[in-house]
């Protein structure tokens, strides 16, 4: 997938602060964000509907579903609103009234979701914070009245555990009237004497959580009261009750209640459902690779979609034609031409060869019907400069069951994969998919080369490449066992030479590992940084993007702030300074990041100070001492004051009366206050004068 290297900051779409042009009224620049993530665009589906650049869609950010750190309450309040109560969960009560539960669970029983559900009774669906899951809890102090969620404790930190430690623990958190959730595996030993604070998970009946997804869809306006009640009867009848029988996992339900939906909604038969469901599995997808082993052209599109789930038919059919040379060249040479392009569906109905060659093979929708996919309806969006038509398989998991299959069950199919997204066209969004998939697959392997793999994507000088392995780290972040993995190689990569690298780590903080672990994300920037050399053009725009993408969550504002205002303290000429000269003084004339430059949230000094005026104010002080923002931050302060909305909003007067009252022992501040005292005592033909 070729693209153009990175270049200069321009490459990028970044302008210096002080450029022609850029001091525009925040008028023009309005974009409010609570919580969330906010883009110059819209989205559809897995695609970035935005203006040019095609590459917008690279800036997508998916939210991490683990944190270390507050959780949004939407975030929670989404994850409740189709909650079923588990058996387990009067048990659970009853132990977490000790302000300590460890919640011992299997994987993919819903036990993280149990454990927001009894934190949020205690305190709310804000009032949440994850912690790291190689935390020692032994020596972990609660700081304040909030519900703390572990999730996947590590065997490590488990053997550290015992009687005495949890005793002072809970202790700690009843002194403090907060509460400690601690998910642990099946597997995971825990110290005897810590039976007392221990309850086992019990996943609730599948069927009943396939009905509360049913009842969501209708409470959406997804189905209509008949199409519901319809769908309720299906799930009650004794195949799908069967079904859920063998598979009574939460995630089998949901699966099962969206199988209802397509059968009640768009026709499809109980069969069909029923076989999509099957399809899934990790037997299903061993099982349809042996049926097509003989096969490159099967293989090459399985392979294809499993990559780019849900990516256009365009995109996934020329992937499969890049791929399908690769796979020829594992067979032999018969097999290789007996199954070539042009000798493809050139057999009769009993597999003998025909007399005549068909020239002109099956068409895309026979061989996606071949591989149990499908086309998705076309999709289309405000701005998009043309439909898209996604392609996925029937089954709901199978893109990841055949993905892992194929990386980690058969020799070489991981490299020819790599080799080919190397080689094929770029796709805006494909780094996206492929990113994800890719870190499905690998968060199931195993050794030293785990990691290693993605260091020849790392070190790529096009951002597309970096983003993709931004994208696959951050989706094994979200696997407790491998938290640690990540985290240590990301350190390493940001104390190497190579600046490609540092930008892969600057990009992986502007991702879901960056909004999951923003204290450890500001510390791998502040270290990308730590070279004393004038940062490239790429390098700056990775850590820009970084930034808004922290940003783009209020409640990291304070830290950003904070970062912001040590860079500045850097000497003159140094990475940390020049990256704090050109973040201050693009919010205060515009926004940050400029509007041209990519970014998640457009952040503005007015965005700052109505949001933290206190922490804010300190930043306006260090940017006015500084002579190489000086002249930007007065710029965006006289454009607070002269517009009237944004002058109430921020509090400018009380502003005012801050720097006024600390300008003695702040050159840069005295400078701002006397001249702008001369500028309003000055007369008419002064001021023009001026």
């Amino acid at each position: 997938m070729n693209s153009g290297t990175d270049g200069s900051p321009g490459s990028g779409g970044e302008l210096p602060a002080d450029s022609p042009g850029q001091e525009s009224s925040y008028r023009d620049n309005r974009q409010h964000v609570g919580q969330g993530v906010a883009f110059m665009g819209g989205f559809e589906g897995n695609l970035f509907i935005g203006v040019p650049p095609d590459d917008d869609v690279s800036d997508r950010i998916v939210k991490p579903r683990l944190r270390e750190g507050p959780y949004p309450g939407s975030d929670v309040r989404d994850r409740l609103r189709v909650f079923v109560e588990p058996p387990s969960h009067a048990s659970c009560r009853k132990t977490l009234d000790s302000h300590l539960l460890l919640l011992r669970a299997g994987s993919g029983t819903g036990a993280g979701t149990a454990a927001f559900a009894l934190l949020a009774e205690r305190h709310g669906t804000g009032g949440i914070t994850g912690l790291d899951s190689p935390d020692d809890l032994s020596r972990w102090h609660p700081k304040e009245r909030r519900g703390y969620l572990l999730q996947g404790l590590s065997p490590v930190a488990a053997d550290a555990l015992g009687e005495v430690a949890l005793t002072q623990l809970a202790g700690q958190l009843r002194d403090l009237r907060a509460h400690l959730v601690v998910t642990v595996r099946t597997e995971t030993a825990l110290p005897g004497d810590t039976h007392p604070w221990q309850v086992t998970h019990a996943p609730p009946p599948p069927a009943e959580t396939a009905t509360r997804h049913l009842r969501a869809m209708a409470e959406a306006g997804d189905l209509t009261v008949g199409q519901e009640a319809a769908a309720l009867r299906y799930l009650a009848a004794p195949d799908f009750a069967g079904h859920l029988d063998a598979h009574p996992l939460p995630g089998d339900a949901v699966a099962v209640a969206e199988g209802l939906r397509e059968l009640v909604v768009a026709g499809k038969s109980a069969a069909s459902v029923l076989d999509d469901l099957r399809t899934g599995s990790p037997e299903a997808a061993r099982k349809a690779l042996a049926e097509a082993r003989d096969r490159s052209d099967r293989i090459a599109l399985m392979a294809a979609i499993a990559l780019l789930p849900g990516q256009d038919r365009t995109v996934v059919e020329r992937f499969s034609t890049v791929l399908r040379p690769h796979i020829d060249g594992r067979g032999s040479p018969a097999l290789a031409n007996a199954t070539g392009p042009g000798n493809v569906g050139a057999r009769g109905p009993a597999g003998e060869p025909s007399a005549r060659p068909d020239v002109l093979g099956p068409s895309f929708e026979d061989r996606l019907a071949a591989v149990g996919a499908r086309l998705l309806p076309l999709r289309y969006g405000a701005g998009r400069r043309y439909p898209v038509q996604p392609v996925d398989f029937a089954g709901r998991h199978r893109s990841d069951a055949l993905l892992r299959s194929l990386w980690l069950d058969y020799e070489g199919m991981a490299e020819l994969l790599w080799r080919s997204l190397d080689e094929g066209p770029h796709h805006p969004g494909a780094e996206l998919a492929a990113g994800r998939a890719i870190g499905k697959a690998l968060a199931h392997a195993t050794g030293p080369d785990t990691l290693r793999q993605l260091l020849p994507f790392a070190t790529s000088d096009k951002r597309w490449r970096r983003r993709l392995v931004a994208h696959a780290l951050g989706e094994m972040a979200q696997r407790p066992a491998l938290t640690s993995a990540v985290r240590g190689q990301m350190y390493d990569w940001s104390r190497r030479a190579p600046v490609t690298l540092r930008c892969t780590v600057a990009e992986s903080c502007g991702g879901s590992y960056g909004l999951a672990h923003p204290a450890t994300a500001l510390r791998l920037l502040d270290t990308v940084l730590e070279r004393q050399e004038t940062p490239e053009g790429s390098l700056r725009t990775a850590v820009s993007f970084a930034l808004s993408a922290l940003l783009s969550e209020d409640t990291n504002h304070p830290a950003v702030i904070a970062l912001l205002r040590e860079w500045q303290a850097a000497g003159p000429g140094s990475p940390r300074h020049d990256l704090a000269v050109h973040a201050v003084g693009s919010m205060s004339r515009t926004s940050f990041p400029p509007p041209n430059a990519p970014g998640v949230r457009r952040v503005r000094l007015a965005d700052l100070l109505a949001s933290h005026p206190e922490r804010a104010s300190r930043l306006v002080v260090t940017a006015l001492d500084d002579p190489a923002t000086h002249e930007a931050m007065a710029t965006g302060l006289s454009l607070l004051e002269g517009d009237p909305d944004l002058c109430q909003r921020t509090g400018f007067p009380h502003l005012l009366a801050t720097l006024a009252a600390v300008a003695q022992n702040h050159r840069g501040v005295l400078r701002f206050v006397l001249r702008r005292h001369r500028a309003r005592t000055a007369s008419p033909d002064e001021r023009n004068a001026s």
